[in-house]
């Protein structure tokens, strides 16, 4: 598996600018695909229900990578946890934190790069975050349980997906909201097949109706494109499938 990758300065610098790239750093062009950027900050304001969002919420980012959903829940939110398995992100996320911005460069051909600095909105209040490295298939005792949880791109890069959605149940409080956004890009050297949600026996929504029936109602689902650039001249363009579910209330 290449868990590796999350660890590298390249992949640092790739989510750095695809969480808090400004749009002519991301795409120094004027054409292109502009409805894609932003894909961090769109994944709570396009897909999360912020008039279900009760005073006092809590939040879950997970899969939060470096940070920018994490920081954007806040708005929503009087706490907001962010997890995610890779150290230098967490670290990163921690640094943006504390300090607000980050100075780093991203690739423009080779081994030219370009300098600039990553910056969380001003008018964010940073107290309510907190960020932990942690597993989404194995999480720690003693989360509680959240109004929202926000797993974006997050279920085709877990060994095990099916075991990280059954935890859903008991951390979404009656009335909350999971979100989920994948690009259903199904692959071994992250999952395996057997494993997999889509992409083999059934499509990854009809999957996830399963396996989050009948705890949660499936109540909205859109589609959400996205752009990571790798260099100058060379950019992943995907289209998330995000899905909205309700908890419900227990029975019995």
């Amino acid at each position: 598996m290449p868990d590796g990758f999350y660890e590298t300065s390249r992949a640092l610098s790739e989510y750095l600018l695809f969480h808090y790239g400004k749009p002519d750093e991301v795409l120094p062009w004027d054409f292109g695909p502009t409805d894609a950027l932003d894909y961090p900050v769109r994944c709570v304001t396009e897909c999360v229900d912020t008039s279900r969002i009760p005073d006092d919420a809590r939040a879950l980012d997970l899969g939060c990578a470096v940070g920018r959903s994490t920081f954007e829940l806040a708005r929503h939110c009087t706490e907001v946890i962010g997890i995610d398995l890779s150290e230098s992100f967490i670290h990163t996320a921690n640094q943006m934190q504390k300090d607000g911005q980050l100075s780093y460069q991203f690739a423009v051909e080779g081994e030219l790069g370009q300098a600039t600095v990553a910056e969380v909105p001003s008018d964010l209040n940073l107290t309510r975050v907190r960020f932990e490295q942690g597993d989404a298939t194995f999480l720690r005792d003693g989360l509680g349980q959240f109004d929202v949880i926000l797993m974006a791109n997050l279920i085709d890069r877990l060994p095990c997906p099916a075991d990280c959605l059954r935890q859903m149940s008991g951390l979404i409080v009656a009335g909350g909201q999971l979100i989920i956004t994948t690009p259903c890009t199904w692959l071994e050297e992250y999952t395996p097949r057997t494993e997999w949600l889509g992409g083999s026996q059934a499509q990854t929504l009809d999957a996830l109706r399963e396996i989050l029936s009948p705890d949660f109602i499936l109540d909205a689902e859109r589609n959400l494109p996205f752009l990571i650039r790798e260099h100058a001249r060379k950019y992943q363009w995907s289209v998330a499938q995000a899905t909205r579910w309700i908890r419900l209330a227990p029975t019995g």
